[in-house]
């Protein structure tokens, strides 16, 4: 797998603080001079640049694999799309770095983009959830990690990744309020040691979410990190993978649209953004984006 085309932040651990961010297109602009200006100043030290489908429908270019996030109703659960042209995921160990780098792309995209959605994340205990649990636990190491979430191909699409980003907001005195053992089994692992529970519910999220429990394998990278404003806290969920399709199949089984068993997780979390995405890969230090100059 060609780890060397990659954008480093798809295979990097979650970083002290980050930032999300999304734009929209503004119609009646230079799409073409904004994206070349894109492609000449984003600088990779920055975190990682996604491009979504609305994108690269406007400029009449072709990216397999890649669609809109599906908005999605299942037995008890919902999952909203709030698809955007591009998307960001910044890396900082302070934020004063976010807000220079938030900045400086806003400035390189111009009136064709307007910031649609920010939101500032960090990391949580080490790596945990705000429940408390450990975050990420499942998630490939070395080459299965590179083999999970890089693409390969030709030129243009070799080292390049889709990325999932879903937004969750958790209603913690909810779930705070069930004893441990309950809080356990809604996971589905335990909260002292990290293990598995054997005999957790069929809803446990680990049950629902196990991606070796997929045929073929749903292996992803996942970067999620917690967030927190004045009112409201949860989770921006954010998987790396070689296509759309893992996390589509695991999204679906949690909803229940398999089996009519819906994961536990909404029971006292709701999601509220989500959008798919397409990571170039890079050429020398730049975004490799050849493959949007490429009309259908």
């Amino acid at each position: 797998m060609n780890t060397k085309r990659s954008q480093p932040g798809v295979l990097s651990k979650p970083p002290a603080v980050a930032r999300s961010v999304a734009f929209r297109i503004v119609p009646d602009t230079d799409l073409r001079r904004a994206i070349e200006s894109l492609r000449d100043g984003f600088e990779i030290g920055w975190g990682v640049a996604g491009i979504g489908e609305p994108l690269v429908r406007a400029l009449g270019a072709e990216i397999p694999g890649l669609r809109p996030f599906p908005a999605l109703a299942g037995p008890g659960a919902a999952t909203p799309s709030t698809q955007g042209a591009l998307w960001f995921l910044l890396r900082g160990e302070e934020r004063g770095a976010l807000f220079d780098s938030t900045r400086a792309i806003a400035e390189l995209l111009g009136a064709a983009f307007a910031l649609d959605d920010a939101l500032d994340t960090f990391t949580y205990a080490g790596g945990r959830d705000l429940t408390g649990y450990e975050d990420g636990t499942e998630n490939p190491q070395g080459d299965a990690a590179a083999e999970a979430a890089l693409a390969s191909g030709e030129a243009g699409l070799s080292g390049s990744s889709f990325v999932a980003v879903q937004r969750w907001v958790h209603d913690l005195v909810r779930f705070r309020r069930h004893p441990q053992a309950r809080r356990d089994a809604i996971i589905g692992r335990r909260l002292d040691t990290n293990d598995e529970i054997a005999d957790a519910p069929d809803s446990a999220h680990v049950k629902r979410s196990a991606q070796e429990s997929y045929d073929p394998p749903a292996f992803m990278v996942r970067c999620s990190m917690p967030w927190a404003s004045a009112h409201e806290h949860g989770l921006e969920f954010i998987a790396f993978g070689e296509s759309l399709d893992r996390y589509e199949r695991v999204l679906r089984r949690m909803m229940g649209l398999d089996d009519g068993i819906v994961d536990a997780l909404f029971s006292f979390s709701r999601p509220i953004r989500g959008g798919y995405y397409w990571c170039p890969p890079i050429a020398g230090a730049r975004l490799d984006l050849s493959r949007l100059t490429t009309r259908r």
